[in-house]
């Protein structure tokens, strides 16, 4: 086992997405997991029912306690759920020079559509850890669109995206083409010095949910286990691919991922 990584996110009861699908990917791809929750939420396939916060300082304490003792390799940021937290969150980087690489997935809306980030939040992501202390940023097309005021219907709107993200302060961005309408699904991963391009068939699969937690946190175990940016996307994209393509079918609605999909090349 190699690669430390702490999840900071919410707790997803129905074990598809949140601290759950990180554990159990960071784990799948050999690394250790570690956690910081920063709220439970009561969910199953069909949504979110209820979210129960989580103090910001408990949560800054959880970071602290893993960092000084534990170690890490790589932090991977989820759901953060209200401005106090990342604030709290980031007022703590702030006064570390110990961190390592940073994957921050700005979750915001569920698969079922609620919402997991309160607006005020959003500015204080992009204003306090966006800009300041991500290695990688992994927004979706929905999230994509409330970061930068505008709409993307199309691959080229999403290039355009990714060069305004970049403008923001990341080191790199892999920004999720999921929900455009084709049949192909592209994946950019745009950096100061590199553009990639990740072409898929879409899997036709109600079961998806949790699949941008389950990317993230795969990239973030990449780079705690030393790989490469790129090398890390492409390992990352893949099991998550298979793990789709092996869901085990649970729930009515949007179900979960197969995070225990054997991966004999990995």
């Amino acid at each position: 086992m190699r690669g430390r990584v702490l999840s900071i996110a919410g707790s997803d009861s129905g074990g598809g997405a949140g601290i759950q699908a990180d554990i159990k990917a960071i784990t799948a791809l050999g690394g250790y997991a570690a956690t910081s929750i920063t709220a439970l939420t009561a969910q199953n396939t069909e949504g979110v029912s209820a979210i129960m916060a989580v103090e910001p300082e408990f949560v800054v304490e959880q970071i602290r306690v893993v960092l000084d003792d534990i170690g890490l390799d790589a932090i991977k940021i989820g759901m953060l759920h209200r401005a106090e937290i990342v604030h709290a969150v980031a007022d703590f980087f702030d006064s570390r020079d110990d961190l390592p690489p940073i994957v921050l997935d700005p979750v915001m809306i569920a698969k079922g559509g609620a919402s997991l980030l309160s607006e005020d939040a959003e500015r204080a992501v992009v204003d306090r850890l966006i800009s300041k202390h991500t290695t990688l940023l992994t927004p979706n097309i929905p999230e994509a669109e409330k970061l930068i005021g505008t709409q993307i219907t199309t691959l080229s709107d999403m290039k355009n995206a990714a060069i305004q993200l970049m403008g923001m302060g990341p080191n790199a961005v892999l920004l999720k083409g999921g929900h455009l309408e084709s049949t192909v699904v592209s994946d950019i991963l745009t950096t100061h010095e590199e553009y990639h391009q990740y072409d898929h068939p879409r899997i036709m699969s109600r079961h998806t949910h949790g699949t941008g937690c389950t990317l993230s946190s795969s990239v973030a175990t990449g780079l705690a286990q030393n790989l490469s940016l790129i090398d890390s996307v492409e390992r990352g994209l893949r099991y998550v691919e298979l793990a789709i393509e092996n869901a085990p079918g649970f729930g009515r609605g949007h179900g979960p991922l197969n995070h225990g999909h054997m991966i004999g090349i990995f």
